[in-house]
């Protein structure tokens, strides 16, 4: 009974851990992401905030009780950590330069600054080891190239006598073409269910695949589906995947037939 208890426990609590942990993960990234910027670069800001303000302008009233510095400085300092909705104002501060910058370096000068500075990173002792490994992650979250598909196919996968819809995104690598000596090779994504943002890309000879009258967005919605929604073109007629049944052929009775041609002759 104790072991049927623990081996419960066990299933049901990885089965939880499994379905919070990337909520979970998920939440510390992002409020990690924030404190960074926020402890890091928007505290120096607002502190650069309050130095300009104190250089520029009369230091304002002492809040009360207030028994700090008395320093035109540390009262800029007290009235900015007295209002509370303003600590926000460095990490603001933060996304406006992170705007501009995405700004810059989408001109042309930007452009040819940026590609400076990715070859002097890769040349760089330490850090060609690891900007690589860093701008490839980032690269993939960030950037907004999209992955074109251009086809619906189907194709023997994973094994033959299994079809599978498959995304044709392009042509097979080179190196793939010249070695198998095939001169028409796609590269195919068949996408998992119930996510196909998952899958596989495979290469496949373009006479192995069969092109599938289907958009993109049907063949998704197929494959989330798990086969159950179907375009109406593709639909079977008896709507079950299966063929429609066949009527059997009527029972005729020979002695009647018989009977009713002699009464006919008579």
């Amino acid at each position: 009974m104790a072991n049927d208890f623990w081996d419960d426990f066990k299933r049901f609590f990885f089965r939880g851990l499994a379905a919070v942990l990337p909520t979970l993960l998920t939440v510390m990234i992002i409020v990690g992401v924030f404190n960074f910027v926020q402890d890091k670069i928007g505290l120096r800001i607002n502190q650069g905030i309050v130095y300009l303000l104190a250089m520029t302008r009369d230091a304002p009233a002492a809040p009360s009780g207030y028994a700090g510095p008395t320093t035109d400085l540390g009262l800029w300092a007290a009235w900015w950590h007295a209002r509370w909705y303003l600590q926000g104002v460095g990490f603001v501060v933060v996304i406006i330069i992170v705007y501009f910058i995405g700004r810059f370096f989408a001109s042309f000068m930007g452009r040819y600054a940026w590609r400076l500075l990715e070859q002097a990173a890769q040349r760089a002792p330490l850090i060609k080891h690891i900007y690589p490994s860093v701008k490839q992650v980032t690269d993939f979250f960030l950037t907004e190239r999209k992955v074109e598909f251009s086809r619906v196919v189907a194709v023997e996968y994973p094994r033959k006598g299994i079809w599978s819809l498959g995304l044709v995104t392009g042509p097979a690598l080179k190196c793939i073409t010249a070695d198998v000596n095939e001169p028409e090779l796609l590269t195919v994504f068949v996408p998992s269910s119930p996510t196909p943002i998952t899958g596989y890309t495979i290469t496949v000879r373009r006479s192995e695949v069969i092109d599938v009258p289907l958009s993109i967005d049907e063949a998704l919605r197929f494959t989330v589906s798990a086969g159950v929604v179907m375009p109406a073109a593709q639909t079977p007629a008896n709507g079950l995947g299966r063929p429609a049944p066949t009527l059997a052929p009527p029972v005729v009775n020979d002695k009647s037939e018989a009977e009713d041609h002699d009464s006919r002759e008579q």
